[in-house]
């Protein structure tokens, strides 16, 4: 592509490309955040989470600056942000089976872990999947 043809694609950025990574990289800071002080910071917060499972708090943790590098990617709409938003699911998905042997083993946890595995899973399988419909079909094209 030359110049004037990014251009072009720049300006007529999709409403989906915008929501996509606007999702991402707020999701990306809230989860830095959350698990962050979670992870740092010993006080009521900390103390709230009940029985948090320290190998997920820090996998959340280092994800999040993924989110976050694969929002930005998806905004300047580069296939490598596609790419790790399947990576994404995949890590998540991989560290919720170990979460459930954890839980198997009969470890310590709490069930709105599940819920936000769960949810991680589903937002990021939806956001993936607009963003290969956006970029990568519309490039086939």
């Amino acid at each position: 592509m030359n110049s004037t043809e990014d251009l072009v694609k720049k300006e007529k950025r999709s409403i989906i490309i915008w929501i996509v990574s606007i999702i991402a990289i707020i999701f990306g800071l809230v989860t830095i955040k959350s698990s962050g002080s979670v992870i740092f910071i010993d006080g009521s917060f900390r103390a709230e989470q009940g029985n948090f499972v320290p190998f997920i708090v820090w996998f959340n943790f280092s994800m999040g600056f993924v989110y976050i590098v694969t929002g930005f990617s998806i905004w300047k709409e580069e296939r490598n942000g596609v790419w790790l938003s399947f990576f994404i699911i995949v890590a998540t998905i991989l560290a919720f089976a170990i979460f459930g042997t954890h839980i198997l083993q009969g470890g310590e946890y709490e069930i709105k872990t599940v819920y936000a595995m769960t949810a991680r899973i589903s937002i990021w399988t939806v956001l993936a999947s607009l963003s290969y419909w956006k970029i990568i079909r519309t490039l086939k094209k």
